[in-house]
C-alpha cells in the first residue's frame, strides 16, 4: 500500500461520511422531538432526485452555465423536495397520530419509488443511457479550495473537498450546540422526553415536532443530494441511496443521539464501507459482506449502551409515541 492509495482511501471515507453525517444529523433532530422517522432513506432519495430535476431544467434552459447558480438551484430544489416529502410524514404522524414505524417505512418505499420513476423519466429524455449525468454541476459541487493541492498531504486530506463536506460538519456542530446549550434545545428535549409535561409548561408540542421533523428532513435530504452531486459525480442511478439512508439511521444509535459523536462515527462508517476495494482488494461479492460491518458495530454499541443503563445514552422516552393532548 503506497501513500497515494492511503490518501485516496481517507478522501473517499470522508466524502462518503458527509452523506451519512447529514442523514444522521437530520434524524437526530427529528428523534429529539420524539418522532422516529424510518422514512429517512426515502427523504434522502427525494432530496437527491429533486436536485437532479433542478439540474435537468437548468441545463435545458439554454442559459450560459454558471456554477454558483447551478448549485443554488439544485440545493433549493433539494430543500423543497425534502420538505414536501417530510410534510407527508408530519401530517400523518403528528396531526393524524398514525403509527410512526409503519408511516416511516411507507415513506421510504414511496420516496425511493417516486425517485426511481422520475430518474428513469429524466434518463429517457437524455437519451436512455441508463444514467442521468450532469458533469458540470458535479464539478461545481466537488470544487475545492484553489490552494489545496499546494499544501501536500495536509491539503489532500483536509482541504480537498467540496463545500458540502464542511457544511455537514458545521451543521452537526450547530445542531449540537442548539440542542444542548439553548432554550430552544431545552424545549425540544422536553417535548421528546415528556410531551405532556412540556405541554403543561406552555410549550407548543406539535409546533416543535413539526419544525424539528421538517428541519431534520431537509438536512437528511441534503445528505442525499451530496452523495449524488459529489460522491457520485452528479450521476443518478435507481436505488442509489437506499443503503446510505439506513446507515444514517444506524449511525444515530451509534452516536447515542449526539451530532458531535456522529461526526467521528460517520467517518468510521465511511471507512468501513470503502475499505474493501481500496485497501483490501476485495471482489464485489466479498465487499458486500464487508458492508454489513457498520450495522454489526451499531448492534454492539446498542447492546453496550443498553447494559450500562445511563440516561444520557438512551433515546428520548417519548420516541415513537404519538402525543394525545386530551390524555395529559
Amino acid at each position: 500500500m503506497n501513500l497515494q492509495m492511503l490518501i485516496t482511501f481517507i478522501q473517499q471515507s470522508i466524502r462518503l461520511s458527509s452523506t451519512l453525517l447529514l442523514g444522521s444529523t437530520g434524524e437526530i433532530i427529528t428523534e429529539k422531538s420524539g418522532n422516529l422517522n424510518l422514512g429517512t432513506p426515502g427523504i434522502m432519495a427525494s432530496g437527491a432526485i429533486s436536485g437532479i430535476v433542478g439540474a435537468y431544467f437548468y441545463t435545458k434552459s439554454g442559459v450560459v452555465f454558471n456554477p454558483v447558480i447551478s448549485v443554488l438551484i439544485t440545493l433549493a430544489c433539494c430543500i423543497l423536495g425534502s420538505l414536501l416529502t417530510t410534510l407527508i410524514y408530519c401530517f400523518l404522524t403528528i396531526t393524524l397520530k398514525t403509527n410512526q414505524n409503519v408511516t416511516g417505512l411507507a415513506l421510504t418505499t414511496f420516496g425511493v419509488g417516486i425517485s426511481n420513476f422520475i430518474g428513469s423519466m429524466i434518463n429517457q429524455k437524455m437519451g436512455g443511457t441508463g444514467i442521468a449525468a450532469f458533469p458540470e454541476i458535479g464539478k461545481a459541487y466537488r470544487a475545492s479550495l484553489p490552494f489545496a493541492d499546494k499544501l501536500g498531504v495536509f491539503g489532500d486530506i483536509v482541504l480537498s473537498y467540496g463545500f458540502m463536506t464542511y457544511l455537514a460538519i458545521v451543521i452537526a456542530v450547530v445542531v449540537s450546540f442548539v440542542i444542548t446549550k439553548t432554550r430552544i434545545g431545552l424545549n425540544l428535549r422536553a417535548v421528546g422526553e415528556a410531551p405532556a409535561t412540556a405541554d403543561a409548561a406552555g410549550i407548543n408540542v406539535n409546533r416543535y415536532k413539526y419544525v424539528a421533523t421538517c428541519l431534520g428532513g431537509i438536512i437528511s435530504g441534503m445528505g442525499g443530494l451530496y452523495y449524488v452531486m459529489d460522491f457520485a459525480a452528479a450521476n443518478w442511478q435507481n436505488n442509489i441511496l437506499d443503503q446510505f439512508g439506513w446507515l444514517s439511521v444506524a449511525l444515530v444509535i451509534f452516536a447515542v443521539w449526539r451530532p458531535t459523536i456522529a461526526i467521528f462515527g460517520s467517518i468510521a462508517f465511511g471507512a468501513l464501507y470503502v475499505v474493501g476495494p481500496f485497501l483490501l482488494g476485495l471482489s464485489t461479492k466479498d465487499q458486500k459482506l464487508l458492508e454489513i460491518l457498520p450495522y454489526l458495530v451499531t448492534i454492539v454499541v446498542l447492546t453496550i449502551v443498553s447494559m450500562r443503563k445511563k440516561r444520557e445514552h438512551q433515546p428520548p422516552q417519548g420516541l415513537g409515541l404519538p402525543y394525545f393532548r386530551e390524555e395529559r
